[in-house]
């Protein structure tokens, strides 16, 4: 079985398509970072002017140091927001490249099963116990990088978990030092 230039033109130009297509979502993810940050950081200027504001119109001191005190918990509260968007972007970006991995890895498994079965029935007579010992090394190869792929969506199910018990522990956390103020 050779490789034509046919093949090898077609190979380069879903390779090409796939890149590109990974560039045009990378750059959705970072356009949505920007949209985020822009939005968060017009509401940091008028939120901070505002609240300047209030502490000037703050008739003592009690007043003042109330007013401060109570920023607490609405600032922890909008950086685990903030926080949470973010993660989110990165998520979905995330997403979006491990899908296409998962993919070419299959088409290349798919390949690679191709050829060994070519080589199975292309195989000199007497060969027939080492075509199957390479049909069972690749089946267990295939096994153990469904297994690695299957405990690592475990792990990040259980990272993201993780990240939103912490977040809710700040929160909560934010919201009781805001109380005591």
């Amino acid at each position: 079985m050779f490789i034509t230039a046919d093949q090898i033109s077609a190979a380069n130009k879903t390779n090409l398509d796939a890149v590109q297509n990974l560039a045009t979502k990378s750059f959705a993810g970072v356009e949505k970072l920007v949209e985020l940050n822009m939005a968060a950081a017009k509401a940091v200027i008028t939120e901070s002017f505002s609240h300047v504001q209030s502490l000037l119109a703050a008739k003592d001191a009690q007043a003042f140091f109330a007013l401060q005190t109570s920023l607490v918990a609405p600032l922890a509260e909008k950086a685990v927001s903030y926080s949470r968007h973010v993660y989110g972007i990165a998520v979905e970006t995330g997403a979006e490249f491990t899908k296409a991995a998962e993919g070419k890895a299959a088409e290349a498994q798919k390949s690679f099963n191709q050829v060994v079965e070519n080589v199975a029935k292309n195989a000199p007579v007497g060969t027939e116990s080492a075509v199957t010992v390479l049909k069972s090394a690749l089946a267990s190869s295939q096994s153990a990088i469904e297994s690695a792929q299957s405990a690592a969506k475990q792990a990040l199910a259980m990272a993201e978990s993780n990240i939103s018990a912490v977040t809710e522990q700040a929160l909560n956390a934010a919201a009781s030092v805001g109380k005591k103020a």
